[in-house]
């Protein structure tokens, strides 16, 4: 391999989100850090140079996006997830949860209902109340072992006049049950809210990340009628770890909805991008596809590690399929603990940090979601030492 995801990257000390101490457990030492979704590999070597080569230039003004950003990333889209996009739908945000927030605030009105698919990324329910909507849920049912969407509650649930549903927010693929939906669950999909005035808002900032058989579909390409009423979220950020550079890109090809997320881009004065950002996005797009395509092959060896670790020495915590992002979804219900008391355990006994299924709403009560972006030695390190807490317990099988 041309790249090196083996190599420890030390990121203490760089005032890194993931590396700061457990809240409440600073007292733990060592704990390893495989929650929030940031990789701890050093981004691709074209990024780090079209950076510094930017950076060596000693004015760091007002910057607009240049062509080239354009045509990189609409050459990306069209290269990687087979959606031909025009220059005039791309707006932008300063990440995909503040244009969440943005889409939110142009589409709908206080009170409205907006309907979200649990367990999801938690800032979705987040964003619907910090804005005075009303959270609306369609929980996500799970059979034999695959995570579905219950189409049928969600039909009943739109048409109750007295939920005034105006929206539904998808996670695509989704975070963190790892579903890469197929196009007939996105027509189906598209085709009961188009039915019923829903517009979607699609956040497919881990499209990138696809570890199955299954290849990515774009919501907006899924039916028809599909591209008018949905809201395409988009960033390189976890693609290529550069979240800290703040930048994302909105799809929007019906006027109407654009020129009312342009407005609130507008009264908020988020116009304006991050200058290495901006950067940052096109040497990703225009360099960076031989780095994802080894850093694919690198997750899916992770993520092999761990599921034969865990059937071989640790039966009783299954792993659920994984078809896209770097996030495995793990049940550990069957250990005999509620969701406070294994939190405890994974970080004062096993000195492991995860994120708790419970921070997903519905579903999430038992389960818990482990970054598989790390280097192998680490994940290992993490494993075995899951595996002592957990015999040290009695509780290993």
């Amino acid at each position: 391999m041309t790249y090196d995801f083996d190599a420890p990257v030390d990121r203490r000390g760089t005032a890194s989100l993931k590396w700061l101490s457990p809240p409440g457990h600073e007292h733990v030492p060592d704990v390893i850090p495989l929650w929030v979704a940031d990789m701890d590999f050093a981004c691709a070597p074209a990024i780090a140079e079209a950076l510094q080569k930017r950076a060596d230039h000693p004015v760091y003004g007002y910057t607009v996006r240049p062509d080239g950003y354009y045509e990189a990333f609409i050459s990306w889209m069209g290269r990687r997830n087979h959606w031909n996009i025009a220059r005039s739908w791309i707006t932008h945000a300063p990440g995909v949860v503040p244009a969440l927030n943005l889409a939110i605030l142009a589409c709908s009105h206080p009170g409205d209902g907006i309907v979200i698919q649990p367990p999801v990324y938690y800032p979705f329910m987040a964003g619907i109340r910090n804005n005075g909507r009303r959270l609306l849920e369609n929980p996500l049912v799970i059979r034999n072992g695959i995570y579905s969407m219950d189409f049928e509650q969600l039909e009943a649930m739109l048409d109750n006049p007295a939920n005034r549903a105006r929206m539904l927010i998808l996670c695509s693929p989704h975070n963190p049950v790892g579903r890469v939906w197929r196009s007939s669950e996105l027509a189906k999909l598209v085709d009961i809210c188009v039915a019923r005035g829903v517009v979607i808002v699609s956040d497919e900032i881990h499209s990138d990340i696809i570890l199955g058989t299954e290849p990515h579909v774009c919501t907006a390409t899924a039916a028809a009628a599909a591209s008018e009423w949905t809201i395409t979220l988009t960033a390189p950020n976890k693609t290529f770890n550069i979240a800290g550079l703040q930048i994302a890109n909105v799809i929007i090809p019906n006027p109407r909805l654009r020129a009312a997320y342009n407005a609130q881009v507008e009264n908020l004065g988020l116009g304006l991008g991050n200058l290495f950002g901006i950067v940052a996005q096109e040497a990703a797009y225009r360099h960076g596809e031989s780095w994802l395509e080894e850093l694919l092959v690198y997750l899916k060896g992770n993520e092999q590690m761990v599921r034969s670790f865990l059937a071989e020495r640790l039966p009783r915590i299954q792993a659920y399929p994984l078809e896209g992002t770097y996030l495995m979804w793990l049940y550990f219900g069957n250990l005999g603990m509620d969701d406070m008391a294994l939190r405890e355990f994974l970080l004062s006994r096993a000195r492991i940090w995860l994120d708790e299924g419970t921070k997903f709403g519905t579903g999430g009560s038992g389960f818990m979601r482990l970054n598989l972006a790390c280097p192998r030695a680490r994940l290992r390190e993490a494993l075995e030492r899951l595996e002592a807490a957990l015999v040290d317990a009695g509780m290993a099988r």
